[in-house]
Parts: C-alpha cells; structure tokens; sequence
C-alpha cells in the first residue's frame, strides 16, 4: 500500500475535468481488496471519511474530497479474465476504458458504452452508470453489468450477480459474504422515463444490483465488475452531415429517431445520433479546416451495416436531402481509419471547452439534460433563447438521438459566471417540468445537488438518504455526493 501526505504529491487527487477542487489529510492506494478492506475497517471505526478516487475525468466532482482520506483505487487495473465463448469480461475497477475496448475488440468482441472521455476508468463508469453516442441503440453501462464485488463503508464484502437478488416488492434483503444481512426499503418515486442518471435507481421487483449502478460510490468500493459483451459488427456506416440550419439538423434528427425507433418496416436504424450547433463548428474550425464555412449545425449518425449497403445508403441519402443537407460537403468514413476520426472530432470539443474554462479559472457550466422526446425541439430553442438573453457565449452539442444536449456556457470572468449558474438553474428547472433530468450521464456528484432537489422533494431525498445510512452507519463514504450530509441525520 501507497500512502501519500505530502501535499504537492496529492494535488492531483483533489480535482476533477470540472475543475471543482477540495481538500484531504492523506491519499492511500491500496493493491488488493484486502488492502481496501483493512483502510475502509479503520475509517469506520475512527469515523474518518473516505472519498473514492477514480482517473479524474468525472464533470461533477464526485471524486473531489471534503476533508478525510481519498482512497484511489489506480492500482487495481487489470483485466482478470476475458471470456470469448459465453461473452464476458472480469475486471478491476481502473481499468481504462479505452483500453479495455481495444482489447475486447481484438478478439471480435464489443463492449458498447462509450462514454465521450475514454481514459475513465471502468469503475467510474459503473459508479455513474456513464453513457455515449452508442446509448442510442446499446443503452448505458447498466445494461452490461452482469456482476460486482464491493467492499462496504464498515470492511465487510459483497457479492451480486445479476438476477440473484430481487426485492419483495419495494422490500429489500442483500446478504454480505459473512452471513448479515443488509435490509431495507425502496423508496417509491418516478424516475424519469429519459435517460438519466440522477439519484439512485429505484422501482419494485427490481434487481438488487441496479441500486450499486450509478449510486456514485456512496454504497460501497467497486473492486470487480464481471461485464457483458456482445458480438463486434463488421461494418458500420458513419457520417457527418452538414447543414444551413439548426431547424433542418433538428428535423433531420427528429424523423431519423422515428424511423430508428419507432417504425417498423424502416432500414434505418441509427446506433448514435450526435448533434453539433455553429459556435461549436466554430470552435473546431482551426482544427477541422474542411468544415463548411456556412454550415450553421451538424450531425454524426453511425449505423451498422446488416443487410445491402447500397439500399441503407441510399435511403439516408433520401432522409439527408430532405432536410436539405449539404451532400456534397458531409463526411463519410471509408473504413475504420476515418471512423476513429469522426470520433476525434466528437470528443474534441468537450476538451476545447475544459480548457476554455480551465484558462480563466472557473469551473465549467455545462449542461447534461435530457428532455422526453416530444419536448426536446421546442426545449432546445427556448434553451438557446435563455442563453442569448443572458448575453453568454455557448457551444451547444451532444446526444440528440437521446433527447440529450450539452449546452455550455463560456462565461469569460465571474460576473459571466454568476449569470452562467443562474441560467443552467433555470434549463435544468425547465428540464425538470418537461419531465426530464437534470443529469443524464454524468451523475450528481457535489456540483449538481442543488439541481438535483429540483427533480425530487425533500422527502424523497431522505428516503435515498436512509438507503445509504443502511451501509454506511457511520456516514464515511463519498459523502456529499448525490445529496448534502444534512439528509444523513
């Protein structure tokens, strides 16, 4: 074990992509569960809070400490197993993801979740239920864990496979690896029916390991995950599509989601639907020199390629001309090479606008709501309506397939920024009305627990409070994620 106290050793640990920083009396990196096992028993008894550090990649400062120790969890990276027959991996919780892929992915195998940073770890990723472009058609990480192994807020250990403990009802029983037992009961709230990740997952009958799924390490420390693959496609089609006008682009996303989802007898049937609006072509510009110069919005659609690609092809060429794209100026991937580009330049802009941010000091505004579908297009012009009148710099980009933007704000000093929050205030509390949320990917962590009581009322928020206290009675472990401490009372 790696036990840091030096503070220029531990500056590191105490910041996230946010920029959101914090504080800590030492930073301990364990090298085996038991190790976790030994800092997490004393921590408990001494009542010294513990936050779990993943790669810093998380937008919410979910892995920032407010005092206490930070356990990191680095040392835990290794793929333990990977199994081509029944179509399964078991790794550690540092793992990086890209890696990972890569090495599923050389044995025709596929991990789907594509988060837009790929250098988390895949511990990280289970602990926000993180998502990507390819959630369109593949869903979030929930839907690819088959199994955990977790060490609890007092030392003891816990192991779940999917399908092995199902709740009473709205009662729940989770036995521990000694013999206890862990009881208690599921609150009963709506959760909304977008894709979210805000709080944690809660409904009757439900599978017992979807609660540790995107509770942000407030339950327990991920030291294994057993994950589901599937088999890798051979061909895919990948595009990025130009057009004059944001309405246009919109309407183009809005028929391709029909048509994917919604329509039967349809050829179309997009894996990722990504939308990117003019100041974020604008901002990739010096980047990108060959994007159109009087294109006012894009967007990138992948399809995998099962049937005569010539017919699959035409058809979205009849859906791109349509919407009056601009053919003769898109982009198309001829093979892998120009795929792995076409995803550069998606993830290029969310680092352009971190060290937007990170260059005059402030944390970034960003935006990570999602809207039920039938809401989003009017959503995402009076979205755009409330920055224009705040008088805010943005970039607008993301998930459309999914109801799904990042409106960032790129205030240039703090009275920018005082606007900035006040606005995303207001996106999320509209959000929140259409029935939506106020995180769809990234979780609560510390910077959004004030949105967060936006979607739920206090009284629900103490009922998620009491799961917690349910494995962490003496209140140790990450707290101030998802919801303040006063709920722990």
């Amino acid at each position: 074990m790696i036990i840091k106290s030096n503070p220029d050793e531990i500056q590191n640990y105490l910041t996230d992509a946010s920029n959101y920083s914090g504080k800590c009396e030492a930073v301990y990196i364990p090298e085996s569960e038991q190790e976790i096992v030994e800092i997490v028993s004393r921590c408990n008894a001494d009542k010294t809070k513990i936050t779990v550090a993943g790669n810093g990649t998380g937008l919410t400062g979910g892995r920032v400490p407010e005092g206490g120790i930070v356990l990191s969890t680095e040392k835990l990276n290794k793929i333990l197993e990977i199994n081509s027959n029944d179509k399964y991996a078991v790794v550690q919780p540092s793992v990086l993801l890209n890696e990972f892929q890569e090495e599923v992915e050389s044995r025709n195998l596929f991990y789907p979740p594509d988060p837009t940073e790929r250098n988390c770890y895949i511990g990280g990723t289970v602990a926000t239920n993180a998502s990507g472009a390819r959630t369109f058609k593949y869903g979030p990480t929930r839907s690819y864990v088959l199994g955990l192994k977790i060490v609890l807020p007092d030392g003891r250990k816990l192991r779940i496979e999917r399908g092995q403990f199902i709740a009473d009802g709205s009662h729940a029983i989770i036995p521990t690896e000694d013999g206890s037992i862990i009881s208690f009961e599921l609150p009963n709230y709506e959760m909304p029916a977008t894709k979210n990740a805000a709080g944690y997952y809660c409904k009757e009958k439900m599978d017992m390991i979807d609660l540790f799924i995107g509770s942000e390490g407030t339950l327990g420390i991920i030291t294994e995950i057993k994950l589901k693959l599937i088999d890798l496609p051979k061909n895919i089609l990948s595009c990025i599509i130009f057009f004059n006008s944001q309405e246009d682009a919109l309407d183009f996303v809005e028929e391709a989601v029909r048509l994917s989802r919604y329509t039967d007898d349809s050829i179309i049937s997009a894996r990722g639907l990504e939308l990117f609006d003019k100041f974020t072509l604008k901002f990739l510009r010096s980047d990108y020199s060959n994007i159109p110069e009087n294109a006012e919005a894009a967007v990138w659609f992948e399809q995998e390629i099962d049937g005569n690609e010539d017919e699959l092809i035409s058809e979205w060429m009849e859906l791109i001309s349509k919407h009056n794209g601009m053919e003769e100026d898109s982009w198309i991937a001829n093979d892998r090479k120009e795929m792995d580009k076409f995803k550069d330049f998606r993830h290029a802009i969310a680092l352009k606008v971190n060290d937007y941010m990170s260059q005059r000091g402030l944390k970034k505004v960003g935006t990570d709501v999602a809207v039920p579908f039938e809401s989003f297009k009017g959503f995402y012009f009076d979205t755009i309506k409330l920055v224009c009148e705040a008088g805010l710099n943005y970039v607008v980009y993301g998930h459309a397939g999914d109801s799904h933007i990042h409106l960032n704000m790129l205030p240039d000093n703090a009275e920018q920024y005082n606007k900035a929050i006040e606005t995303y205030r207001q996106i999320c509390s509209n959000a929140v009305k259409l029935k939506g949320t106020v995180s769809a990917e990234h979780g609560i962590g510390k910077l959004k627990r004030e949105y967060f009581k936006l979607m739920y009322n206090d009284d629900v928020i103490k009922k998620m409070a009491l799961i917690k206290l349910a494995f962490d009675t003496n209140r140790i472990l990450n707290i101030g994620n998802i919801f303040d401490e006063k709920y722990l009372t």
